[in-house]
């Protein structure tokens, strides 16, 4: 496995290796990997002759400068970790590398990235964009592979990747739990052992409204959910959309989308740290 930090050695590596024929899988990341994240690198190795996986918490994602400054990072346990994934290449460029000038870019995809996360988190989407649309361009991968627990983000690369006619193959993993329920997430590694012990409540109360939902309205749902997890102390919810699965648009019944998907964030502890999650409750 080598590790790449300048934009030009990598583009070297991967054209004698597209030269050969070789299939490239990508695997985006901010770093502070997880088996969430290894999941995603398995995936590559299994379906592509060369795996690379990017190292880079992009600035311009971020709307909240704390939450920048003390997002996790750690190369080198990340390496190590990559290693045992049987990854190929590590890019891990410095901030400059990647925005040699500011990005002034803008991208927009409504409806998928205006709400939800689009709404609470402005610029967020736009920064995701600028950031994958680089890489894209850097590595030009057959593959790129996204965990589901980012949800909202996928659907909104898919919409860049149309926009922009690119021809990678978005392909989407499923979320890594741990056994409690816990969506695995580099912020976790921020959690206190109080926050980590109240955490799963989100999940726990999530699948208990799938039954719940059977018998009830959607908004008797939601307010189950809401209500659930906001009794716990020390949770608080951000939000809980309950959407149609395609356009990200919410809905009020149960009969006005075949796919339906409840996404919710929520505050954890007194720091505090935003976690997220999401649970079908129909899916076509």
């Amino acid at each position: 496995m080598k590790v790449i930090h300048k934009i030009v050695d990598l583009q070297n590596e991967l054209f004698t290796l597209r030269k050969q024929g070789k299939s490239i899988g990508f695997v985006p990341t901010m770093g502070a990997l997880h088996e969430g994240h290894a999941s995603l690198v398995r995936r590559s190795v299994q379906d592509n002759d060369v795996t690379v996986v990017s190292v880079f918490v992009n600035p311009t994602q971020f709307n909240d400068k704390n939450d920048l400054k003390n997002y996790p990072r750690d190369l080198e346990a990340d390496c190590r970790l990559l290693e045992t994934c049987k990854a190929d290449f590590v890019f891990a460029p410095e901030v400059e590398e990647m925005y040699p000038v500011p990005d002034t870019r803008q991208f927009e995809y409504p409806p998928v990235s205006t709400v939800m996360e689009g709404a609470h988190r402005p610029g967020h989407f736009n920064g995701v964009c600028q950031v994958v649309s680089r890489l894209f361009y850097i590595v030009r991968p057959d593959r790129s592979y996204f965990g589901e627990k980012d949800w909202q983000q996928i659907a909104v690369v898919k919409a860049m990747v149309r926009h922009l006619g690119l021809t990678v193959q978005i392909v989407e993993c499923p979320i890594v739990r741990d056994a409690d329920g816990l969506a695995r997430s580099s912020r976790n590694t921020l959690l206190t052992k109080e926050e980590r012990a109240i955490a799963p409540r989100i999940y726990a109360a999530l699948s208990k409204s799938v039954d719940y939902a059977k018998t009830h309205t959607l908004k008797e749902t939601h307010d189950f959910v809401v209500n659930e997890i906001n009794s716990v102390d020390g949770l608080d919810v951000e939000y809980f959309s309950i959407v149609d699965g395609n356009t990200l648009q919410d809905v009020a019944n149960w009969e006005d989308s075949p796919y339906i998907v409840g996404c919710i964030t929520v505050y954890c502890g007194h720091t505090p740290i935003r976690l997220i999650d999401h649970i079908k409750y129909q899916e076509a």
